[in-house]
């Protein structure tokens, strides 16, 4: 098994990825960037992979941090990653998000496959990666089902997706009672059109949508 260390953008917080596994990106370090959470908040990440949007969020010192993933070896990772940066209030589970219903939490952010299953194309024979880029298993409808399940009250929803997903990520936000209070686009400075949008939703107290500056990235 190969591995890799890396160092999080803009910290001294140190990685450890696996080559076989999706690995930190452009839009790990948005999301990462982009998410708010107290120290008095629970923040639970769907898909947590190696960790990597929890080291950023371990920054802001929540109350507590959850992770879930489908794969054990990402939970394992993530585990390692965690303790070998000294955290320690976070929990870890190994399932569908489908099936968690341990604790409702204050802040959900996610960085979801972004592929659907119409353009699977060619099957990638890594069934990290292939799950960590399509929608097989968790599709934009489910992921919004399931935060409005447990977002607590005036909770907030961080999510990094595709810029020609925002129609759809509105849609569902719009079905399952989570307001759309914030949106980012991200450019790639060498392409016209936007790549990413981040995006912030609750379930409070009605806001005015925020249109934040764009930000244009480096490849």
């Amino acid at each position: 098994m190969s591995i890799k260390k890396d160092y999080l953008h803009g910290t001294n917080i140190l990685i450890t990825q696996r080559k076989d596994m999706f690995r930190m990106n452009t839009d790990s370090r948005l999301l990462g960037e982009y998410l708010k959470v107290n120290s008095d908040q629970t923040l639970l990440d769907i898909g947590c992979n190696n960790g990597v949007v929890m080291l950023y969020a371990s920054c802001l010192k929540p109350k507590l941090m959850i992770g879930i993933d489908i794969f054990q070896e990402a939970i394992e990772l993530a585990k390692q990653n965690l303790e070998d940066n000294n955290i320690s209030d976070y929990l870890l589970y190994n399932c569908d998000i489908n099936d968690f219903d341990q604790q409702k939490v204050d802040v959900i952010v996610c960085n979801p496959p972004y592929f659907n299953t119409a353009e699977n194309g060619n099957r990638n024979q890594n069934e990290f990666m292939y799950r960590a880029r399509h929608e097989d298993s968790l599709n934009i409808a489910t992921l919004f089902k399931c935060v409005d399940r447990l977002l607590n009250k005036n909770g907030s929803f961080y999510l990094v997706h595709r810029a020609s997903r925002i129609d759809d990520i509105l849609h569902q936000g719009k079905l399952n009672n989570l307001k759309c209070c914030n949106i980012t686009f991200v450019y790639d400075e060498n392409k016209q059109d936007a790549v990413t949008v981040l995006t912030t939703f609750t379930n409070g107290r009605s806001k005015d949508l925020n249109i934040s500056p764009n930000i244009f990235i480096k490849r």
